[in-house]
């Protein structure tokens, strides 16, 4: 009897089961309340973008200015978005870090975006080694050429192809600077010299002043030397640009190293290495003897002033010396950051360039000694009389202010071409391996083939 209940109870079991079956529509999963959330309906909180690396080069003058740059990498990798920023200092102040950097965009190799002089950029639009940022600018809320420097936007705005300026743009510049002259104060005062800011104050620092002081600086015996400047076209040309010369013609469609002015110059030169005793020579790295030192003045731009801000020695600067026709014969410098024509991803890329030409990154860059700003600002420029020392940073902007010869590509023919020819010849010339008259018949009938004829 207790089992036949049995089997009835289990029957009624399995009656009730299918009835609670039939009504679930076929699902035996319990539905929520009205007021909670079904379990499988929880939003996934959705993936981290990905980040976008983003390598990029300058080609800093000593370590002190790489350390710069790096710090600025630092500071923009953690306020650019999305973007993880890598920092690579590039090599020394001379030709072969553009090279380099052509070796590697053929081989697929170059960072996203690098610095190249001002010299450079024709080379490298020609070649189709750079971004054309043209479309991005317009899209940019805000963004103006106006804002920098008419000098170098002339030439980063150029079309070769219809030979206008403003169509295209191949970069923005970091930063302008101007030659002045290094002072060892305490080296100078020893050799019982005058003071070259004094002399300049009194409007009396031409080429004979300068000379006084190299050779009281250099009669102090042993390593001691008046002058250094280091080998490449900018130092050597101060002394052609002074006498009114100038490496090419005036529309820089041919050579101009053989006019009267252009030898006046480098007779000057020539004179300073072989025969006056006073110079580091011609080839040799002056700044580290000027920091050991070493030095009475050391030519260079702005660039090297964190370098020379680590020295142990009462320092400053002044400008260059007037030449024959009262000119000091200086240079308005500047590069640009340009991007990798075959980067992926280019707008990361412009996001940078701009960082990297912000008015505050550029005052960062100013304070700690390597640049002057390359906007238009007069606040700008103001700020820069404080980032000290050197106490007279005027000196670098009377440079500015004294029409100096701008750096700039040669659109008409090959820039690496034809300073290959001219820094081989003027080496020639400055380690007197060669002389005035056969530099004279000689070296434009090289350098003319770098043009387009």
């Amino acid at each position: 009897m207790r089992i036949k209940q049995l089997w009835s109870l289990i029957a009624l079991l399995l009656l009730v089961s299918l009835v609670l079956a039939a009504c679930g529509g076929g699902t035996t999963t319990s539905q929520p309340a009205a007021n909670e959330p079904a379990a499988n309906t929880a939003v996934e909180p959705a993936a981290p973008a990905a980040e976008v690396t983003i390598r990029w080069r300058t080609r800093p003058d000593n370590q002190e200015e790489a350390n710069v740059y790096q710090n600025i990498s630092n500071q923009l990798d953690a306020q650019l978005e999305g973007i993880k920023l890598v920092y690579e200092p590039g090599g020394s102040e001379t030709a072969s870090y553009q090279d380099v950097l052509k070796t590697e965009l053929a081989s697929g190799t170059a960072p996203d975006v690098f610095w190249i002089p001002g010299t450079d950029v024709a080379d490298f639009a020609t070649r189709g080694l750079i971004y054309d940022l043209r479309p991005l600018a317009n899209a940019t809320p805000g963004y103006s050429d106006d804002a920098f420097y008419p000098g170098p936007m002339l030439h980063l705005t150029f079309n070769p192809a219809t030979g206008k300026s403003g169509e295209v743009l191949w970069g923005l510049p970091r930063d302008v600077s101007t030659f002045a002259l290094y002072l060892n104060l305490d080296l100078i005062e020893e050799a019982g010299a005058e003071d070259p800011r004094e002399l300049e104050a009194a409007g009396e620092w031409d080429w004979d002043a300068f000379m006084e002081v190299a050779k009281a600086v250099s009669a102090l015996g042993g390593e001691f030397k008046g002058y250094g400047g280091s080998a490449w076209w900018g130092p050597y040309g101060v002394w052609i640009n002074a006498a009114g010369g100038s490496f090419f013609n005036a529309d820089r469609t041919a050579c101009a190293l053989n006019t009267p002015e252009a030898l006046e110059g480098l007779a000057f030169a020539q004179m300073l290495y072989t025969q006056s005793g006073v110079a580091v020579p011609y080839g040799e790295d002056p700044e580290p003897p000027f920091r050991a030192g070493k030095v009475g003045m050391f030519q260079n731009g702005r660039w090297a002033t964190p370098g020379i801000r680590t020295v142990n020695f009462n320092w400053d600067v002044v400008g260059l010396p007037t030449g024959p026709n009262g000119e000091p014969g200086n240079w308005l410098f500047w590069g640009a950051y340009v991007v990798n024509a075959n980067t992926p991803n280019p707008e990361q890329a412009w996001k940078l360039v701009q960082a990297l030409t912000t008015a505050e990154t550029q005052g960062k860059v100013a304070a700690l000694g390597a640049n002057i700003p390359s906007r238009v600002s007069q606040e700008a420029l103001d700020a820069f009389l404080t980032f000290t020392p050197p106490a007279n940073n005027q000196a670098f902007l009377n440079g500015l202010a004294q029409d100096p010869t701008a750096e700039g590509p040669l659109w008409a023919g090959s820039w690496p071409q034809f300073v290959t020819v001219m820094d081989a010849a003027i080496s020639s010339l400055l380690t007197g391996q060669t002389t005035l008259d056969n530099f004279a018949a000689t070296v434009c009938d090289e350098a003319n083939k770098a043009f387009n004829r």
